[in-house]
């Protein structure tokens, strides 16, 4: 019973016991296992948006969008776009203890356990090139390519 007091003192004290505590600074305030998907900093900073994000908030209707309060708002507000267009709620999280490498996370208020959550940049796959013309099919190619 004591032990219960001592509990019921600490929580009123220093508030709810936070789990995972150094997921949830990394994550904007939430855990892996509830993220539909994260993108880092860099990857909100670029130009332009990310489709698999538009897509997964699209999807993802009741899901609700954290962004990094440490990256220009102008980066931001491409995203906040899009989640006020679908009607997504998001909310820009500013620590100053911790300044997380993830610039946006898509997340659940429970655990969906998604295997992947990061985005890859697109790499566009290079076109074959033509095998090489050597010897004088070369020169006669390169000789009346211009005339």
């Amino acid at each position: 019973m004591s032990n219960n007091i001592d509990d019921y003192i600490q929580q009123g004290m220093y508030g709810n016991k936070e789990t995972k505590r150094a997921e949830r600074k990394k994550f904007l305030g939430t855990i892996r296992e509830r993220i539909v998907i994260a993108l880092t900093q860099g990857q909100v900073r670029e130009r332009g948006t990310y489709k698999q994000v538009e897509e997964a908030i699209k999807e993802n209707r009741k899901a609700h969008m954290y962004l990094n309060g440490n990256i220009n708002y102008a980066d931001l507000s491409k995203y906040t776009k899009i989640a006020s267009q679908y009607n997504v709620y998001y909310t820009i999280v500013t620590n100053i203890d911790y300044n997380s490498e993830i610039g946006l996370v898509l997340a659940y208020d429970y655990a969906i356990d998604k295997e992947e959550i990061y985005v890859e940049k697109e790499i566009p796959i290079p076109q074959t090139q033509e095998k090489r013309k050597t010897g004088l099919s070369a020169l006669f190619s390169k000789l009346f390519k211009n005339g």
